[in-house]
């Protein structure tokens, strides 16, 4: 290579390296650009998250504001205590003022209805005359007949009188036990030392000369009378 040629070659080295490093200096430059692009990015994300979460409570606070507030439970109960307070208190008058209305009803005097005591005593005294008056055994009339005797008064005793005469005449002769039972007995009316009962009778007649047996039911409208010993039959009434 002659020193022309020399002088050539490196005058164009030269210039090829002038025309890089602007290439250099200006990627260096749009590095740099880039970094400060993505340095002012990051500072913009958090003002926006912060909008954001400003904003959602913002809306939840708006929520709870519009949502109805509900009492708590322990906090309703003086109401709801209250409230059956005053539904008892309703419920007493009602029912004093239904005492008051029955107590002017005819009715009231029935002690059937209000009086257990008297009821109760009614109840046994006229169970215990019918068991007897209407249970006898051929060759002991005069037991039965005896008990009728304390025990019945007025219509009562004239009609069974009539009724045991055929009794007295036909059991010995046929040997006739019977056998009689109250087995439902309801005091209709009661008051004044007056009552009226309905009685049911389970009986059983056995004929001792054959061994026939024989079972009934009878009912009867019985009407009593206390005196001073007790309760006695007025009226008797098959129905």
């Amino acid at each position: 290579m002659s020193r022309t040629e020399e002088i050539t070659a490196i005058e164009e080295t030269d210039e090829r390296d002038l025309v890089a490093e602007p290439e250099t200096d200006a990627a260096a430059d749009a590095d740099a650009d880039a970094v400060a692009i993505e340095t002012d990015d990051s500072d913009v994300v958090p003002e926006a998250a912060d909008a954001d979460e400003a904003d959602s409570a913002e809306a939840a606070l708006s929520r709870e504001s519009a949502a109805p507030t509900r009492r708590p439970a322990w906090l309703r109960l003086p109401a709801l205590l209250l409230a059956a307070a005053l539904l008892l208190t309703g419920a007493g008058v009602w029912f004093t003022l239904e005492a008051r209305s029955a107590s002017g009803n005819p009715a009231a005097d029935n002690l059937a209805l209000t009086d257990v005591g008297a009821t109760a005593d009614v109840t046994s005294a006229v169970t215990l005359a019918m068991n007897r008056i209407f249970s006898y055994s051929y060759d002991k009339t005069d037991v039965t007949e005896k008990a009728a005797a304390a025990v019945l008064r007025g219509s009562a005793k004239d009609s069974y009188d009539k009724l045991f005469a055929q009794v007295r005449e036909k059991a010995p002769q046929q040997k006739l036990v019977l056998t009689s039972r109250v087995s439902a007995i309801a005091v209709q009316d009661l008051r004044n030392g007056h009552a009226r009962l309905l009685v049911f009778l389970d009986q059983s007649a056995v004929r001792a000369d054959n061994n026939a047996t024989d079972n009934a039911a009878a009912q009867l409208s019985v009407t009593a009378e206390h005196n001073g010993d007790g309760w006695v039959v007025t009226e008797l009434e098959p129905r």
